[in-house]
């Protein structure tokens, strides 16, 4: 996969934050943006997402909130998690229960979230490998046990 083809969800309720955003990451990856978390499972639903990255603080449902309501039902993409306050309980939360890769405060850093979105999308095609090894592993599994039951019967 070339870094262009990344897929990266942003999740904030500033609108000047999704547009700085866009502007600064469009050219190097697919950006997708959400002002809620229930945009932002809309967006999933429609979406191969290999990244999420979400602020904390949003009325209706916080980013660990949301974070770990998409959890079950996508569990592949890694998730950051940037906040505008230094709020230790939410990167515990976020941790916990949400699942977080990394937690950057806000406003962020170009260079380190660019840095961090690379090391998250490495992480991404780590699991997804791993995945696919296991299931390799377990069809070559099935199909040894299978010759062996062959052979005892015979």
């Amino acid at each position: 996969m070339k870094i262009n083809d990344i897929n990266i969800l942003y999740v904030d309720d500033e609108q000047n934050n999704l547009i700085s955003f866009k502007a600064v990451f469009r050219i190097k990856y697919n950006i997708y943006t959400a002002i809620s978390g229930e945009d932002a499972i809309k967006v999933l639903k429609d979406n191969p997402i290999n990244i999420i990255i979400t602020d904390q603080r949003m009325p209706q449902m916080t980013g660990v909130e949301f974070l770990e309501n998409i959890l079950g039902e996508y569990p592949d993409p890694i998730r950051i998690l940037l906040t505008g306050y230094a709020d230790m309980n939410a990167v515990v939360d976020a941790v916990n229960k949400g699942k977080i890769f990394h937690y950057l405060s806000k406003p962020w850093n170009e260079e380190e979230l660019d840095m961090t979105i690379i090391k998250a999308f490495e992480i991404y095609k780590q699991k997804i490998e791993e995945r696919e090894m296991n299931k390799t592993l377990s069809v070559s599994n099935e199909q040894l046990e299978f010759l062996l039951r062959q052979k005892l019967l015979s």
